[in-house]
């Protein structure tokens, strides 16, 4: 299913001024904030739990004055926002059956779509709701018979059992539960997402006390998580009576585990929280967990799915979710930091766990080609932190740097001094003599500046590397789905320790660990991480992003294909979003392209690729998560490429 607007669905939480037992006074307030609402184009929005009334009227709730003025005014919000093509969801009590309800109504073009009723009334500490409201789950009816002012009868769906479904966005459909339900072991929401809502809404009356909002937080985003949703939370604000407690006007929205936008607590102005949430994406992470579907289908509630239709999102306007140029680096430091720390150990962790298998007591005896780059010096710091956590003499380890024709003194050098400053075997073997007497035996005259010498020289380094001891593997994540690998070559080991990272994310590991490091090493990993990133193979100046393109487009690429199943034109367009005033719309597509052209076509070497520990939420291991045939056609992908724009690279 390919999604209108690439999936985005555009939501809000409103958090109004309240005049407690004023429902005309209250309506007013949050027509003004659905007509902000509209002009920037939200179409779910939500308003906290008993907003018509307040939530703090106490017993004046069995007062009919009010209930029948809130109902009015009920009806007064539905007619005035038809217009805006909108779904909203608004907190009112309501008498049902001769009981009264604390609810949440679905209002859209005009009509009252449905009512859902808070299930579990709290009457603990200071809250006494039972006083006045039953719980939903004594509701005996199935239809509200509302009296609407020009004295019509009105039928609405009521229920906690209730789903929208927005008919004309796909994958979009809403549930909503109130306040306490969604501090509940088993909440209403999280059964509407196993019978099909991709958007979970929570309005609320919490109040604030030292710390809950941290709980809050949490709770929000635990249940986004878990029940793989987009998630509205919104809750009232201080203008609710003060006289026992204080409410501090909470809302966020929350997206599969992660908050995307939130409110100011504590502000006495009226405020719209708004953000762009990835249906497209929630949909295809439910189909690929598996164990999702099979939670889903032990759920035999009946339900009540009532159709929609709503406004289309105009995506020009002023997107609203912070696209990550680089997905897999957290932002902030010490997130980056931790981040850093966490995949470093789990590398460790992995090849400490090998090393043992291997030796078995005996003495070992463990290579790592050393280029004076990136990845062989994040994989030779893991092995070294791996041999002092076992307790193994450091000269076990050999490090073998093999200079050929395109080696540089700036990297040689590099080599010999951090091997001989971490005190570990360091061993020179040219490879220029041992390459041309291959290439002559082959009839190829050495002219190291073609594919044919390239490849020589990094299967050459693999032989030598195997012969001396149980080889680690070098290569990153990034590397390995583009393919920038010799097959039988530098993509060969006996463990890839580094094959999980990408490589935005491996420039940041050496930097956290060279942080760690004494002054003399620390200085030393400075100028490795400076070092343009080279194969050095030729004796021209090579430099890799010159030749495949720049590794944070397409890590990017990486992230949005295999994280949330994204297409070429979604990832475009995200591209754009996140790399403004970097990267113009014909470089991403330029090398977007190199990307597609490059992943379908080396599949045969991923095929073929070493044990490795897998680091985060995209692997690449093909017996793991990437079993694809080798001989898969690409040609889908890179003809929406081609129609997008893209023109190939004058190198390629």
């Amino acid at each position: 299913m390919r999604y209108k607007n690439f999936g985005f669905v555009r939501v809000a939480a409103a958090v109004p001024k309240v005049t407690i037992g004023d429902p005309l006074a209250n309506v007013e307030h949050m027509l003004q904030l659905a007509t902000r609402a509209y002009t920037q184009g939200v179409q779910v929005l939500a308003f906290p739990e008993l907003g018509l009334t307040g939530y703090s009227c106490g017993d004046m709730f069995s007062q009919e004055l009010l209930l029948d003025t809130t109902l009015d005014a009920l009806f007064h919000f539905t007619t005035t926002t038809a217009r805006y093509n909108t779904l909203y969801v608004v907190g009112l009590p309501m008498r049902i059956d001769g009981q009264l309800y604390n609810v949440a109504a679905f209002v859209a073009n005009g009509s009252i779509l449905g009512i859902v009723p808070k299930g579990h009334i709290p009457n603990y500490k200071e809250f006494q709701e039972d006083r006045w409201f039953r719980p939903g789950t004594e509701l005996r009816v199935d239809i509200a018979a509302l009296n609407s002012p020009d004295g019509m009868p009105y039928q609405v769906p009521a229920g906690m059992n209730i789903i929208i479904d927005v008919e004309n966005l796909p994958g979009l459909m809403v549930g909503a539960d109130i306040c306490e339900d969604i501090w509940m072991p088993m909440s209403p929401g999280e059964r509407h997402a196993l019978h099909g809502a991709t958007l979970l809404v929570n309005i609320s009356a919490s109040n604030d006390t030292v710390g809950k909002s941290d709980f809050r937080r949490l709770l929000v985003n635990s249940r986004s998580g878990k029940c793989v949703a987009g998630q509205i939370y919104v809750s009232c604000g201080p203008w609710e009576s003060s006289a026992e407690t204080v409410f501090g006007g909470d809302a966020m929205i929350s997206a599969n585990g992660t908050v995307v936008a939130g409110s100011k607590r504590f502000s006495f102005e009226p405020q719209l929280i708004v953000a762009d949430v990835d249906v497209a994406a929630l949909t295809r992470e439910r189909t690929q967990t598996g164990t999702f579907g099979a939670a889903s289908a032990l759920e035999r509630a009946e339900y009540v799915v009532v159709p929609c239709s709503i406004g289309e999102l105009d995506l020009s306007n002023s997107f609203r979710i912070p696209v990550d140029p680089f997905p897999f680096v957290p932002s902030d430091p010490a997130t980056r930091d931790a981040r850093c720390e966490e995949v470093f150990s789990i590398q460790m962790t992995g090849l400490i766990r090998r090393l043992l298998h291997v030796f078995k007591g005996r003495t070992p005896t463990v290579t790592i080609g050393i280029s004076g780059g990136l990845d062989s010096t994040l994989a030779l710091l893991v092995l070294v932190k791996a041999y002092l956590h076992i307790g193994w003499d450091l000269k076990g380890i050999i490090a073998v740097t093999m200079p050929g024709p395109g080696t540089k003194s700036r990297t040689l050098k590099n080599v010999f001094r951090l091997c001989t400053a971490l005190g570990i075997t360091v061993r020179k073997i040219p490879i220029t003599r041992a390459v041309t007497r291959h290439l002559r035996d082959i009839g190829h005259e050495p002219c190291w500046a073609c594919l044919t010498c390239e490849n020589a020289q990094a299967r050459e380094r693999t032989k030598i590397l195997m012969d001396l001891g149980f080889m680690i593997n070098t290569g990153d994540l990034s590397e390995g789905i583009l393919g920038w690998c010799t097959y039988g070559g530098d993509q060969d080991g006996m463990y890839a320790v580094n094959a999980g990272v990408p490589k935005t994310l491996v420039r940041h590991i050496v930097g956290w660990e060279a942080n760690h490091q004494q002054a003399n090493i620390r200085k030393i990993l400075k100028d490795i991480l400076e070092t343009p990133i080279s194969p050095e193979l030729t004796k021209a100046v090579q430099q890799t992003e010159s030749r495949i393109g720049p590794y944070a487009l397409h890590d990017f690429f990486i992230w949005h294909m295999f994280r949330h199943g994204s297409w070429p034109e979604k990832i475009l367009f995200l591209a754009e979003v996140a790399f403004e005033g970097t990267y113009s719309r014909e470089i991403i597509l330029k090398w977007m392209l190199v990307y597609y052209e490059r992943f379908f076509g080396n599949q045969f070497k991923r095929d073929a690729s070493p044990n490795g520990p897998k680091i985060g939420a995209v692997s690449i291991s093909p017996r793991g998560d990437l079993r694809m045939p080798s001989d898969m056609e690409g040609r889908l992908w890179v003809d929406e490429v081609m129609r997008l724009g893209a023109n190939p690279p004058d190198n390629e």
